[in-house]
């Protein structure tokens, strides 16, 4: 059973609590690539059923749209820690942001079906870099004692990007009176929802202009004043600077650039890459994602309306929020893993309880009372797992757990790995749900299940530990 005492924080490594307000803005100006990263992700949900009507499309063809950002997003994923390593993190930062602003204009103005899956790809590409970028960043600047509240943020980000989306997506849709191709100013209602990203898109461009390089970043291009000068920022004036440097600079010369064949071991890659990949994975085959980018259309199938399905959408993303909080509360008190355990049997038996309730489809399309309720009090309960578990610790592992001569060239593959998961999930999930919506709940549950044993046998606690530390 994992300790739930701190451990003794090394001195000088605790943030001077008159910095404290300055290392949370700089860790939430980072996560706004995770709000992006949340708002595109999800966005689309309230635009399935009118891209469908609009280029009258079959759900295989369907799904391929929605889930085709994935392959941008497991490309940029896999590229942006090199990129990252060569010209720095803010540099990929102001790279994402630009094509998340390209993205958005150019879905809410697509020409035909593939200029649409075009420019979705380009936004996945731009998530992709987020995902990697904002825990590896915000890994780097954090004080140890706080790397875990702070990683969080990642995933905060994403999930209040997720019920923004959600709530814009439901303001269009009641400004277009309820119909997804209604007409507000010359464009159709889900043009505007794809459209409107815009705005934070540029905002997260200029907030990476207002935070500084990484520390670790900046020794490694041999410019050490300025990597004193950001410690001080963030670890406080107290801090032993000569110190701190020499500690990064001793760990960087245990290493070097990482290559994708410092990855590979005997198997593949190497176990600590492995268990990585199956984070990054098991977060996915559960289904969390079916919950984002196809919840309004999945309500709608078992009749109900778009209005409120909308509304459903929104107040799933809201339980969303709440379970992250409860997360990004005790990630640093109990830890990672019992945090992930209490999350897989919690979504377990939600998502079993899903099953059970779409079981009762009529031949209409529509649940018995009984079973629509507990469908959907299933549903919301099975986020607020999700949140409060995977959605928040996967990340915080994900930045904490490989060898800093690995770190980004592993974060990076897992990433990746993640993606590719979340596009077999997303793609499958019309044809699976038009083949036995009931059954596709119970593969669901079966991996929720089989995180359990992989967690307890092959995942270790994070908690406390120094980036340096981590071999």
């Amino acid at each position: 059973m994992t300790s739930t005492a701190q451990p003794t924080v090394p001195e000088g490594r605790k943030a001077h609590p008159d910095h404290l307000g300055h290392v949370i803005f700089i860790t939430a100006a980072a996560a706004m690539g995770g709000f992006l990263f949340g708002y595109d992700s999800s966005v689309i949900n309230g635009a399935v059923e009118a891209i469908r009507s609009r280029y009258d499309v079959g759900s295989a063809l369907l799904a391929q749209v929605i889930a085709i950002a994935l392959i941008g997003c497991a490309i940029g994923a896999a590229t942006a820690g090199r990129i990252a390593d060569r010209i720095g993190r803010i540099r990929v930062m102001q790279i994402a942001s630009v094509l998340f602003t390209i993205s958005a204009v150019g879905s809410a103005l697509p020409f035909a079906l593939w200029d649409l899956a075009f420019w979705r790809i380009v936004g996945g590409f731009a998530i992709g870099m987020a995902s990697v970028i904002g825990p590896a960043y915000i890994a780097e600047v954090s004080p140890s004692a706080y790397r875990g509240r702070l990683g969080s943020f990642q995933q905060a980000a994403i999930v209040v990007g997720i019920a923004i989306s959600q709530l814009v997506n439901w303001g269009i849709l009641n400004l277009a009176d309820g119909q997804q191709r209604g007409k507000i100013g010359g464009l159709e209602a889900w043009q505007w929802m794809l459209g409107v990203m815009v705005v934070p898109a540029v905002l997260y461009g200029l907030l990476s202009f207002a935070i500084p390089e990484s520390p670790r970043f900046l020794i490694s291009v041999e410019k050490v004043d300025r990597a004193k000068e950001v410690l001080s920022e963030v670890e406080g004036h107290s801090v032993n600077l000569d110190k701190r440097v020499a500690e990064i600079q001793d760990a960087m010369r245990r290493e070097h650039k990482p290559r994708f064949k410092d990855l590979l071991g005997k198997v593949g890659f190497l176990p600590i890459v492995w268990v990585g990949i199956g984070l990054s994975v098991f977060q996915q085959l559960v289904g969390i994602n079916v919950a984002f980018y196809y919840s309004s259309a999945l309500w709608q199938s078992v009749g109900i309306d778009p209005s409120s399905s909308f509304f459903y959408s929104f107040t799933t993303s809201i339980i969303n929020i709440i379970g992250t909080v409860i997360a990004m509360i005790f990630v640093d008190k109990i830890g990672r893993r019992p945090l992930a355990l209490i999350g897989s049997a919690g979504m377990a038996i939600a998502l079993a309880l899903e099953a059970w309730a779409f079981s009762a489809k009529t031949a209409a399309g529509t649940l018995p009372a009984t079973e629509g309720t507990v469908a959907l009090i299933a549903a919301h309960v099975f986020v607020l797992f999700f949140a409060l578990s995977w959605g928040v610790v996967v990340w915080v592992f994900l930045g904490e757990m490989f060898p800093n001569r690995i770190r980004a060239a592993a974060l990076g593959v897992a990433a990746s790995a993640q993606w590719i998961a979340n596009w077999a999930i997303t793609a499958s999930f019309p044809s699976l749900s038009d083949w036995n919506l009931s059954g596709t709940y119970v593969i669901y549950t079966f991996f929720a299940l089989l995180s359990i044993p992989f967690v307890l046998k092959f995942v270790k606690e994070t908690k406390g530990k120094a980036l340096e530390e981590m071999g």
